[in-house]
């Protein structure tokens, strides 16, 4: 038996992390500013984190959702004090795209409807309903295809009202990234964000935030949309929620009512996922990281938007995307190689930047002085 070969590997093999730091199997320090796809939030084994996690899994570690857990009261009261999200509702999933696609049957469900826009650049997961709502043909499989799902434009306001001007009673819910993180760190403007509140007021969708990875304090904001001064129907939510640990969820406003069997999982809201997201909040709310997040990646753009090699610098927070022209492509493989630094990429010649919420300036400066040698060659 061999694993099914579906992602590109580097050959590092990480045995051991701490911090913002990873090491190989061969002892090498990494210096990691990617995070496992922005998953790590508050750094590698946080020493509260980990002892958080020892002291569940000594207690209990599962068991299903048809008894009481108390850990999920304490969370729902973690996220709203974090978050400052009231009048919501919590459901717990374990992953980015089971939350998108939990989002969208219950937008259908409130409605009454079926259909979804999403916008170009846009990803959402690779379930069901989550990848048909993907902007990418090559991960959608002849089953997932459906007639559903209107893609229209991002960033184009007109685009967006033409179409519920046509089909806005057919529509379900709206699904949007703050910031796109697989199209190229595209932000979401305000004016589009404000549209698509009003529009959805106007004809009666759901507003779906997918704030997996632009959310969860990465932007400074708790959720991404936060800047754009409006609020969503549901939030959903998971990289960074449990550091690691999988955990998802949903944050669904008052209007939208539940009834039992309505939604369902096995794993979600776990005694140990619970434990993990607990733990992240308390570090949020001690460490003040979303605050940090808002510094250093000012910090970081500042001084990336001074190097002249750098077509374009995008993003907000700790969510950063630095086009580079054709004929720096490697810099990427180069900061691996050279200066063991862990980045990511985006859509186009872009390096994704997605570091842990309590990066230090000392290891900012580190990142851009390797970075800067690397244009330099």
């Amino acid at each position: 038996m061999k694993l099914f070969d579906v992602y590109p590997i580097n050959p590092v093999e990480i045995v051991k992390a701490n911090g913002m730091t990873v090491w190989d199997s061969e002892g090498n320090s990494y210096l990691d500013f990617y995070g496992g796809h922005a998953v790590i939030s508050i750094g590698h084994s946080h020493p509260a984190y980990v002892s958080a996690l020892q002291d569940q899994i000594e207690k209990i570690g599962f068991y299903s959702n048809s008894i009481k857990i108390s850990l999920q009261d304490e969370l729902v009261n973690s996220l709203e004090r974090v978050s400052k999200k009231n009048n919501y509702q919590l459901f717990l999933v374990n992953s980015g795209a089971e939350a998108n696609e939990n989002a969208l049957k219950l937008a259908s469900f409130h409605t009454k409807r079926k259909k979804v826009v999403a916008f170009t650049g846009g990803f959402h997961g690779r379930t069901s309903l989550a990848v048909a709502a993907t902007d990418n043909p090559a991960i959608i499989a002849p089953i997932n295809e459906t007639d559903h799902v209107v893609f229209s434009p991002f960033n184009d306001v007109d685009a967006l009202e033409k179409l519920f001007e046509t089909q806005g009673s057919e529509i379900a819910a709206v699904i949007v990234e703050g910031i796109q993180g697989v199209g190229g760190i595209v932000e979401a403007s305000i004016p589009f964000l404000k549209a698509i509140r009003n529009f959805c007021d106007q004809y009666g969708a759901v507003f779906v935030a997918d704030s997996v990875q632009c959310g969860y304090g990465r932007t400074g904001e708790f959720f991404s949309h936060d800047y754009s001064g409006v609020s969503a129907d549901i939030y959903t939510m998971a990289k960074g929620m449990g550091n690691g640990f999988p955990i998802g969820g949903l944050l669904i406003h008052d209007s939208i009512k539940p009834s039992f069997g309505l939604l369902g999982t096995t794993f979600g809201g776990n005694h140990l996922a619970c434990r993990a997201a607990i733990a992240v909040l308390e570090v949020f709310h001690k460490e003040n990281l979303l605050s940090n997040a808002s510094k250093m990646g000012g910090y970081l753009m500042k001084e990336l938007r001074a190097m002249n090699q750098v077509n374009d610098v995008r993003g907000r927070g700790l969510m950063i995307g630095i086009e580079l022209p054709d004929e720096l492509a490697h810099v990427r493989g180069n900061l691996l190689k050279n200066h063991r630094i862990f980045t990511g990429t985006s859509k186009g010649n872009v390096i994704r930047l997605l570091p842990a919420l309590n990066v230090s300036q000392e290891q900012c400066d580190h990142f851009l002085s390797a970075f800067a040698k690397e244009l330099s060659h």
